[in-house]
């Protein structure tokens, strides 16, 4: 009985570390149509060249990255997470541009910007005023163990974004 309540009592309290180690979906929501509404800024191979992104940023992004700003409150980004088709030796396959051809979708990483988040979002979640989510393709909350946190807060300088540099080009243009 003891060690079964000690199996419950540590699970209790690694559940809250592992359901917030891929971002907060309680407080960073989904934004529906955002593949409508926003703007598509890019198409890349991710950095782990497994896999291939769609990045997308709605206006308030767009509006800060054109003034030559950071994101202000209420930016929100969207990476588009696809698995890539791969050949018979098993590795990704390069489209005539070098993005892997798409297979299917993955997930759907968000990162929402808000100078005024509710006090019950740990402050240790967020990087700056960024807060972070990610999603299965149909826009339910998606189990993962990335700390997306750890990542971002080195990149202060490009506005704890990775495709920072990226989404300032798209705005020049």
């Amino acid at each position: 009985m003891k060690r079964t309540l000690k199996i419950i009592a540590a699970a209790l309290i690694a559940s809250p570390l592992l359901a917030q180690a891929g971002g907060d979906p309680e407080h960073v929501k989904f934004p529906q149509g955002y593949d409508k509404a926003f703007t598509q800024y890019g198409t890349m191979n991710r950095a782990n060249q497994t896999q291939v992104a769609k990045l997308y940023a709605n206006e308030a992004a767009i509006s800060s990255y054109k003034q030559g700003q950071k994101s202000s409150s209420g930016a929100v980004v969207v990476m588009e997470i696809y698995n890539p088709k791969k050949g018979a030796d098993g590795k990704p396959v390069p489209g005539k541009d070098g993005i892997f051809e798409i297979d299917s979708l993955a997930a759907v990483a968000v990162m929402e910007n808000r100078n005024n988040w509710d006090a019950a979002f740990p402050k240790e979640n967020r990087t700056g005023d960024w807060g972070f989510a990610v999603y299965n393709p149909d826009g339910t909350a998606k189990s993962n163990d990335l700390n997306c946190v750890q990542c971002h807060t080195p990149l202060q300088s490009q506005d704890y974004m990775f495709t920072y540099q990226k989404l300032v080009d798209f705005v020049k243009k």
